[in-house]
């Protein structure tokens, strides 16, 4: 039998195989299923906390002892006197609202110096050479350096107090910030430089109009980093020589033994860290008109 034949009598695979279904697109969940699936873990984590606490769990490796936290109700109810007042009536009573506020200009103090000095040197780096060459080793001599290794120079050099904390809080924002700016330069198009070069734009528009507007996931995702660790860093910073702030209010109940306490003020530095990186990709859609620049 010929090549011919055997292919003339082979199943035309074309014709047997079953047509090609169309991939179905990813079906968006409504608001109320990822609030009923982000439930799942918070609760499992609180029967965890209740049913440990009341058997008495200790955690190997780690050597936790649960016997020791506090319940649950208990975290609540010193959550509500320390925002309204009214059950305990101690020094914490009542305190919240002043505590937060201070500490969040902290915050924002420290992560916008940060912010100002590390973008526009990071979009410089990823862009020049002689910037990236200057900067780079500086940079990377320092960034590993944690904040805990700062803080006894900063103490002799600075004192304690908001300038302390607000100096850590700026210095440890910096390099994640500055890294994001960086990655974000260094990796526009080469395609958006050239067109805007053809389309007549200077070396500094091409680098505000292009470059910047094309860096803008990699240095929202840098600052995001940065705010986060800034909260990280709070509470270290008010750890010593002040007196109001949540990382204060926190260093204060652990040294009179209120366990309660120490998880509210995790609690709360929680959700003011969560709330204001809500505000700051709020903010920056809010600038960028909704356009598709930010994930």
């Amino acid at each position: 039998m010929t090549q011919a034949t055997v292919t003339d009598l082979a199943p035309d695979a074309s014709a047997a195989a079953p047509p090609r279904r169309r991939p179905r697109p990813l079906a968006r969940h409504s608001a109320l299923n990822r609030v009923l699936l982000g439930s799942i873990v918070p609760i499992l984590f609180l029967v965890v906390w209740q049913v440990g606490r009341e058997q008495a769990w200790e955690i190997p490796v780690v050597g936790i002892r649960m016997g020791f936290l506090p319940s649950p109700a208990d975290v609540v109810a010193s959550l509500w006197d320390y925002a309204f007042g009214g059950v305990h009536d101690d020094a914490f009573s009542g305190d919240l609202w002043i505590n937060l506020g201070t500490s969040s200009l902290r915050v924002l103090v420290g992560f916008v110096i940060a912010s100002t000095i590390a973008v526009p040197l990071g979009i410089l780096m990823g862009r020049y050479y002689t910037m990236d060459a200057l900067f780079d080793p500086f940079i990377n001599l320092f960034r590993p350096i944690p904040a805990t290794a700062w803080v006894p120079l900063v103490g002799l050099l600075i004192g304690w107090g908001d300038q302390a904390t607000i100096f850590l809080i700026a210095l440890s924002a910096f390099f994640p910030i500055v890294l994001g700016a960086i990655s974000g330069s260094k990796e526009v198009p080469p395609r958006l430089i050239e067109a805007g070069r053809m389309l007549g734009a200077r070396r500094w528009e091409v680098l505000a109009q292009v470059v910047v507007p094309a860096s803008a996931p990699a240095v929202v995702n840098g600052m995001r980093v940065g705010l986060g660790i800034a909260w990280v860093v709070l509470v270290l910073g008010e750890g010593v020589g002040v007196s109001v702030g949540l990382g204060a209010n926190i260093i204060l109940a652990r040294d009179v033994v209120r366990t309660d306490m120490v998880v509210v003020g995790m609690m709360v530095v929680g959700v003011a860290g969560f709330l204001s990186d809500r505000i700051l990709m709020g903010a920056f859609q809010l600038f960028t008109r909704g356009r598709p620049l930010i994930k």
